[in-house]
């Protein structure tokens, strides 16, 4: 096997056990960082939900009701204009309380991230309360046990974990939702609501709410094979970037070893090979710098000329008279 091939083949094998070491440690890597990401991901829809809560109470709802409000006074004002009258009180804006579903924060978070899903469908989201004024957010075995969670550890912030579903494993993200004195005016008494309000979801859910108390959990769901598949991908282009890499740096030091020790290795076996033959009159070989080679190529030429000279020493001795002349 010539030099060339058998460095070729140690690069192999070292920078092959160096790529499974690295891609050993690597895949654990990238399993957990892909599994935060998700998380993070996660989180960052929890707050965008929670900035549309706070947006909805903070603004939509007291725009809208001071809009209501300003209907029913202009209307009380122009007691004349009948059909603007009619008008009203087919839409519900006539002397009484009216209640819209968008003006509920929990309701337009949860709507918000329908429309979210589409271009995140791997994504779910529930504001699941053991205490619901909507059925849908009525919470499942292990979502009661996400909120005793949080009612039993009042400094819990936020909880993540796993579990299993008919469709695998999944990771979750879960935040407490407590009551505050927005909520209250609905949720405190079933005579606080709106009669519109009870007419949609009645009277035996959504009610008896304390000020501080946890009342729901924020809770985002993910299948766990999202973060293995994001793991996966980005193993196999760190792989083969690796390999890539390796490729580009054993041509590169192929070429290099090649012109630096093979090349002039081969021009002194090849010159070697000459002064055994007897040929004495090929030139010197060229020395560059004052590397091995060229201590080399140096050590070389001065053998060549001691060669040389030892053999001209020999032809310009005469020859020895045989015994037979003598006689």
């Amino acid at each position: 096997m010539r030099l060339l091939a058998k460095f070729s083949l140690i690069f192999v094998l070292v920078f092959g056990a160096g790529l499974g070491a690295a891609a050993y440690l690597f895949y654990g890597l990238l399993q957990r960082n892909a599994r935060e990401q998700v998380l993070y991901n996660a989180q960052l829809m929890m707050e965008t939900a929670l900035a549309m809560r706070s947006y909805t109470f903070g603004q939509v709802k007291p725009a809208l009701e001071d809009t209501m409000e300003q209907q029913r006074a202009a209307q009380s004002q122009d007691q004349a204009d009948q059909i603007f009258r009619d008008l009203c009180a087919k839409r519900g804006l006539v002397g009484k309380r009216v209640f819209r579903p968008q003006t509920v924060g929990a309701f337009a978070a949860t709507e918000l991230f329908v429309h979210l899903r589409k271009n995140y469908p791997d994504y779910s989201y529930k504001e699941a309360a053991p205490n619901p004024t909507n059925p849908r957010n009525r919470p499942l075995d292990w979502e009661e046990d996400v909120i005793k969670a949080f009612k039993n550890r009042p400094d819990l912030k936020l909880f993540n974990g796993e579990r299993d579903t008919p469709l695998g494993r999944s990771l979750f993200l879960a935040r407490p939702l407590r009551a505050t004195k927005d909520c209250l005016e609905c949720h405190s008494t079933p005579g606080n609501a709106p009669p519109e309000m009870l007419k949609i979801y009645g009277t035996a859910n959504g009610f008896g709410w304390t000020e501080g108390d946890v009342i729901a959990a924020q809770i985002v769901s993910v299948p766990v094979s999202l973060p293995v598949q994001m793991a996966n991908h980005a193993f196999r282009r760190l792989l083969a970037s690796l390999i890539l890499v390796g490729i580009v740096t054993l041509l590169v030091l192929d070429a290099v070893l090649y012109a630096t020790v093979i090349r002039p290795v081969s021009l002194f076996a090849a010159r070697a090979d000459e002064i055994s033959k007897g040929q004495l009159d090929v030139p010197e070989l060229e020395v560059r710098g004052k590397d091995e080679i060229s201590i080399l190529a140096y050590a070389f030429n001065r053998m060549h000329r001691s060669v040389a000279a030892a053999m001209k020493m020999l032809e310009s001795e005469p020859e020895a008279p045989s015994e037979s002349s003598e006689e």
